[in-house]
């Protein structure tokens, strides 16, 4: 039998780290983060990274690797996920897979590969002229008329999602959908168990709020100043939330209270699309975010005991 993966999912400030943290030490797990900006460098406020202390000695893995001026494509993150889940495995580890980004979510837990190619830098330039001089909305109808289906799962204002479903097309003359359709047919070598984590949206939108508050206090605004004065470009790393609302306030198009403003509102909105994505995947197991940790680890311990005798090979001992 495979050998089982526990995925866990959900909105940002929805509890997925301190829910994964607790699990770990109860299960006897290593975390493998699961987020597209976490990956990056002297990048920790604005990503909310755990922290050491949050840790609480888990080993975690792809968090705080990558420079934010070197390009780092979903499929560097499945092929680095892999490895990771391989080595938690290899120690006698339950492998935990935590985080939002839904897109690389599904390429690991659906073995969805995608073409590498080398990224055109002219084309590219030329989309963000076209974005500069005629709008961001121009090059989202143009995403719809190649990818109809990949461009209705993003927000017309995801200038980083458009561009990819622009130049996926015009390096390899497939569409991203036909290339995930072709991609599902490949066997997944794992087990994945996958659990989600909602919670009333009142209540989210005002954690995220309050963590947007959190972020300022701990000098937000001073770590993207570093940033700016450390790294001479950002592929896409400054289009991360927060990160490019304060670059805005910096380059005066809009005032500090704008800028708190729009991180906040942004990112409601990222909450929003990422239970809609999440929730098309009917594998998942929902959990309420407002119960109590120690129910919903229980509730994933025993799934994961009666999931499938001897698909871990530490499956007697960690589920005891």
């Amino acid at each position: 039998m495979k050998e089982k993966v526990i995925a866990i999912c959900g909105p940002t400030a929805s509890g997925k780290t301190g829910l994964s943290i607790e699990l770990a030490k109860k299960i006897g797990g290593e975390i493998i983060s699961c987020d597209s900006m976490q990956i990056y460098q002297n990048m920790t406020i604005g990503t909310a990274k755990p922290t050491p202390d949050e840790m609480q000695g888990i080993q975690h893995y792809l968090i705080d690797f990558v420079p934010p001026n070197k390009r780092y494509s979903v499929a560097d993150f499945q092929k680095d996920a892999m490895k990771a889940i391989q080595t938690v495995l290899s120690r006698g580890k339950v492998p935990i897979v935590v985080g939002g980004t839904g897109l690389y979510f599904s390429s690991l837990v659906d073995n969805i590969v995608y073409q590498e190619f080398e990224v055109d830098l002219q084309y590219r330039q030329k989309l963000e002229m076209i974005a500069k001089k005629e709008g961001l909305a121009t090059l989202y109808q143009q995403a719809m008329k190649i990818d109809p289906e990949a461009a209705k799962k993003i927000s017309s204002n995801d200038q980083k999602r458009i561009l990819r479903i622009l130049e996926i097309y015009h390096q390899t003359g497939r569409t991203k959908t036909e290339q995930e359709i072709e991609s599902r047919k490949n066997e997944v070598p794992y087990q994945y168990l996958l659990f989600g984590i909602q919670i009333e949206r009142p209540i989210l939108y005002e954690r995220i709020n309050q963590r947007v508050d959190l972020m300022l206090e701990q000098g937000l605004i001073e770590e993207v100043k570093t940033l700016l004065q450390k790294y001479q470009e950002f592929p896409t790393a400054l289009q991360g939330l927060g990160y490019k609302e304060v670059v805005e306030y910096f380059s005066g198009t809009v005032t500090k209270e704008e800028m708190i403003e729009k991180i906040k509102r942004e990112t409601r909105r990222y909450a929003k699309r990422q239970l809609t994505c999440f929730r098309k995947n009917q594998a998942i197991t929902w959990l309420d975010g407002l119960e109590p940790k120690e129910k919903n680890i229980n509730l994933i311990m025993e799934e994961y005991g009666k999931s499938g005798e001897g698909a871990n090979k530490n499956s007697d001992e960690t589920t005891k």
